[in-house]
C-alpha cells in the first residue's frame, strides 16, 4: 500500500485514505510523508495539516493552510492570494482527519469542500486526505486501509506489552478485535501499565471486553469513535444511536434486505444506514451492514433487555421462527433465510436465554431455531449446555432436548444423540405424552439403525408405530414404518422389510408427503439391491431421484446418489459409481451437509481402493477421517480409519510387487527354488497373481496357480 501511495504522490495524483477510526490512516500518511522517495521528490515542501485542531470554517482552514505553506497571509478569503505560494514548486499536502471540515452538515462545508477540490486540481500539488467519511473530491484515488495481518498485530502488541511470552491466548484476543490497529495498541498499553500477565489479561478481556480499552491520554476507544459527535450523525435524529446499537448487537450486523422489516417505525431508515457507512461507523459486507468488532462491542447495548428497539427486533425474529417446517409443507422454502442469519439468531437466543431463562417465548424460539437448522444448515449449536441445565419440569425442556438430539443426528454423533433421546424418552413417559413418546421412540430406533443394533431398533420402531396407529396418525406411522423397513433390512429380514416399506407408501397417499414417499422409494431401492433384483432396485432409486430433483431436496439427492453408487459398484460399473459419488458430494456441499459429504468421501475412498488407486484412496479416506473427527462421529471415523490402515498395507505390498516386476526378470517367478520360498509365505501367495497381472475368481486357487506358474 505504501508503494502504491508513494507512486501516486510522485505522479501528483490526489489520494484519499478513507476508513474507520483507529484503522491506521494517519500512520500510513505519516509513513508516506517520511519515505525517502517522497523527500527526494518534494524536499521540504511536505505539509501536514491536522484538520481537527482548528474551528471549522473556511477562514480558519485558509489561515491554517497559509501557515503550513509559509505564505504568512493572515486572513485570506479564498485561494487567490495563496496561489503564488501554492504554485511555486511541487508540493505534498496532507489533510489529516478531514472529516471534521468536510462533514456535509457543517455550516461552511460547501465552501471548504470547494477550496479542497480546487487544491486537488492544481497541477503541481499532490493532495493526500485521510478521512472517516467518503465526502472527498472526485479526482482522488480512494484507498481502503486493510486490517493488520496476525503477524503484524502480534508485533504491534508485543512491542508495547512486555510481561510475557507470545501466547495463543493473545492471538485469540487480537482476532476478536478484528486485528484493529488502535484497539491492539490500547489493549497492549492497558496490559503493560497494569502489569498483567497473559492469563490475567485473558481474564480481564473475558470480563470487560472493550471497556479495558478506555484508558490512556487519548481517551481510549470511545474518544476515537468521534463520528458519533459529528453533525452528520446528529442530523440523523434521536433514534440513530439506538439503531446503531441494534446493528452492533448482532455479530453479523443487519442483513440489508431486513432493514424495513426490522425497523418499521424508523423514518428514512435507508438514508440512516447509508450515513452510517459514509461516517465509517459501519460498512457493507456480503449483503450485511456490519462494523468492526471493537466498535461493535463498544456500541452494543450493555443491557439488551432495556433497549426497546432491540427487543422489537428480537420479537420479530422469534415470530419469524415460530413455524414448524418440513420438506414439501408450506413455508419450508421460505425458511431458508436461516442459512444467512443463523449466527445472529443464535447470539440473540444465547443472550436472552441468559437474561430470562424462565421465559417460554425465548425457549420456544430456541426449539424452532434448531428445527430450522436441522433442515437447512446442518450443524451443532452452542446452546446445548443451557438446554440440558433446564429443570426437567421446565415447559420447554422436552422439545428443546429433542431438537438438540437432532443436531447430533446430522453430524453422525450417534452416541450423543442416543443419550439425549433416552432423556427425552424418560421425560415423555413421565409426562404421559403419547405423541412425544412415539416421536422419541421413532428417533431412538433410527439411532439403533445407525449403530447396527437392528433388533433393539425393531422393538422401538414397532412400539412407536403402534402408538401412532392408536392415535390415528397414519402419516407419522408411515414415517415409523419406513424406519422399521430399514431395520428389518439391516437384520436380514428382506421380505418383511419390502412389505413394510410398501405399507409406508400406502399411508402417504395425501398430497404434500412427497419427501417421505421419496425416502421410502430409496429404502426400497436398497432392499432390492440386497435381494439381488437390480432392475427393481434401479427403478425405485430412479423414482426417488426424480422426486428429490423436482423439489431440489439436496440431502435426499445426496443419499440417493450414494445408494446408486453402491449399486453401480456392485454391478462392476465403477465409472458410473464414481459419477454418482461426485454428484452426491456436490449436493452435500450445496446443502452445507458436512456429514453427508464425509460419507460420500468415504465411499469414494473405497472405490479407489478397489481399483488399486491407493494414492487417491488414501487422500479421500484421510479427508473423511478428518471430517468425521471434527464432527464427533466416532463410529464413522473408526470405520474409515480401518480402511485407511488397509489402504496403507495394500499400497505397501503393491509397491513391493512393482519393484519386483521392474527389477527381476519374469523367469525368476517361475524358478523352482524361488517359488518354493514364496509358497511358504501367505503374503507372497496373495501377491504373486497380482504381480503377474492375473485375475483370480477367488483366493482358494492360489496354491494351484502357484504350482502351475512353477
Amino acid at each position: 500500500m505504501i508503494e502504491k501511495i508513494v507512486d501516486f504522490a510522485e505522479h501528483l495524483t490526489p489520494i484519499a485514505l478513507v476508513g474507520a477510526a483507529g484503522i491506521g490512516k494517519t500512520s500510513v500518511a505519516l509513513t508516506v510523508l517520511h519515505d525517502y522517495r517522497i523527500k527526494r521528490r518534494f524536499g521540504v515542501n511536505c505539509r501536514f495539516i491536522r484538520c481537527d485542531k482548528f474551528p471549522v470554517s473556511l477562514p480558519n482552514f485558509l489561515r491554517r493552510l497559509s501557515e503550513a505553506i509559509g505564505a504568512s497571509i493572515e486572513n485570506p478569503e479564498d485561494l487567490t492570494p495563496l496561489r503564488p505560494f501554492l504554485t511555486s514548486s511541487d508540493m505534498l499536502i496532507v489533510l489529516d482527519n478531514a472529516e471534521s471540515i468536510l462533514d456535509p452538515h457543517v455550516t461552511s462545508a460547501k465552501e471548504i469542500y470547494a477550496a479542497v477540490e480546487e487544491l486537488s486540481q492544481l497541477d503541481n500539488i499532490c493532495l493526500c486526505i485521510t478521512s472517516r467519511i467518503y465526502t472527498v473530491p472526485p479526482d482522488c484515488k480512494w484507498l481502503a486501509i486493510p486490517m493488520l495481518s496476525i503477524e503484524a498485530a502480534c508485533d504491534t502488541f508485543y512491542r508495547i506489552y512486555q510481561h510475557g511470552e507470545r501466547s495463543n491466548l493473545i492471538n485469540n484476543i487480537l482476532n476478536q478485535l478484528d486485528l484493529h490497529p488502535l484497539s491492539i495498541t490500547l489493549l497492549a498499553t492497558a496490559a503493560h501499565h497494569n502489569g498483567w500477565g497473559v492469563d490475567r489479561l485473558a481474564s480481564e478481556w473475558n470480563k470487560h471486553r472493550t471497556d479495558i480499552l478506555q484508558m490512556g491520554h487519548t481517551g481510549g476507544l470511545a474518544a476515537t469513535i468521534g463520528s458519533l459527535s459529528s453533525l452528520t450523525f446528529q442530523e440523523l435524529g434521536p433514534d440513530a444511536r439506538d439503531v446503531l446499537g441494534v446493528v452492533a448487537f448482532f455479530p453479523q450486523g443487519i442483513y440489508e434486505s431486513n432493514i424495513d422489516w426490522l425497523f418499521p417505525t424508523i423514518a428514512d431508515r435507508e438514508n440512516m444506514f447509508d450515513k452510517f457507512c459514509v461516517l465509517s461507523l459501519a460498512y457493507r459486507s456480503d449483503g450485511f451492514i456490519t462494523m468492526l468488532a471493537p466498535i461493535r462491542d463498544h456500541l452494543s447495548p450493555k443491557d439488551p433487555a432495556s433497549s426497546p428497539l432491540l427487543c422489537s427486533a428480537r420479537d420479530r425474529y422469534f415470530s419469524r421462527l415460530s413455524v414448524s417446517i418440513e420438506p414439501g409443507e408450506p413455508g419450508f422454502e421460505e425458511a431458508r433465510w436461516i442459512t444467512l442469519e443463523d449466527g445472529n439468531v443464535e447470539h440473540l437466543l444465547d443472550v436472552f436465554t441468559t437474561i430470562d431463562a424462565a421465559s417460554g417465548g425465548v425457549w420456544g424460539a430456541c426449539g424452532y431455531f434448531m428445527e430450522h437448522l436441522h433442515w437447512h444448515k446442518r450443524r451443532l449449536v452452542m446452546l446445548g449446555p443451557k438446554i440440558e441445565a433446564l429443570a426437567d419440569d421446565h415447559h420447554s425442556k422436552l422439545e428443546c432436548l429433542f431438537q438438540l438430539s437432532r443436531s447430533f443426528q446430522v453430524v453422525g454423533n450417534h452416541a450423543e444423540r442416543k443419550r439425549l433421546l433416552a432423556h427425552t424418552l424418560k421425560l415423555s413417559r413421565e409426562q404421559g405424552d403419547d405423541r412425544q413418546l412415539a416421536r422419541a421412540l421413532r428417533h431412538l430406533s433410527n439411532v439403533y439403525l445407525q449403530m447396527g443394533l437392528f433388533k433393539e431398533g425393531i422393538e422401538q420402531a414397532k412400539e412407536a408405530s403402534e402408538i401412532y396407529e392408536r392415535l390415528g396418525d397414519t402419516v407419522e406411522q408411515a414415517w415409523c414404518l419406513g424406519g422399521l423397513a430399514q431395520l428389518l433390512h439391516g437384520d436380514g429380514q428382506l421380505d418383511d422389510a419390502e412389505e413394510v416399506a410398501f405399507r409406508a407408501i400406502d399411508h402417504l397417499r395425501e398430497k404434500g408427503k412427497e419427501y417421505r414417499v421419496c425416502t421410502c422409494h430409496r429404502i426400497l431401492g436398497i432392499i432390492y439391491h440386497s435381494k439381488g433384483d437390480t432392475k427393481k432396485a434401479v427403478h425405485h432409486l430412479v423414482v426417488a431421484l426424480e422426486i428429490a430433483t423436482a423439489f431440489n431436496w439436496l440431502n435426499l439427492l445426496s443419499w440417493t446418489r450414494l445408494s446408486m453408487a453402491r449399486l453401480s459398484s456392485d454391478e462392476g460399473r465403477i465409472d458410473d459409481a464414481h459419477a454418482h459419488v461426485e454428484q452426491a458430494k456436490l449436493h452435500a456441499t450445496n446443502d452445507n451437509d458436512t456429514y453427508s459429504l464425509a460419507r460420500a468421501t468415504w465411499l469414494q475412498a473405497e472405490l479407489w481402493h478397489g481399483q488399486h488407486r491407493f494414492g487417491e484412496a488414501k487422500s479421500e479416506a484421510s479427508r473423511a477421517v478428518e471430517i468425521f473427527e471434527k464432527l464427533g462421529a466416532a463410529d464413522d471415523a473408526e470405520g474409515v480409519g480401518k480402511l485407511l490402515q488397509q489402504i496403507d498395507l495394500d499400497a505397501c505390498e503393491s509397491d513391493d510387487d512393482g519393484e519386483l516386476l521392474t527389477t527381476v526378470p519374469l523367469f525368476v517367478f517361475i524358478d523352482s527354488s524361488f517359488s518354493d520360498k514364496a509358497a511358504k509365505s501367505e503374503s507372497w501367495l496373495r501377491r504373486l497373481p497380482r504381480a503377474l497381472g492375473m485375475q483370480l475368481a477367488n483366493a482358494s486357487s492360489l496354491h494351484s496357480t502357484s504350482r502351475r506358474v512353477r
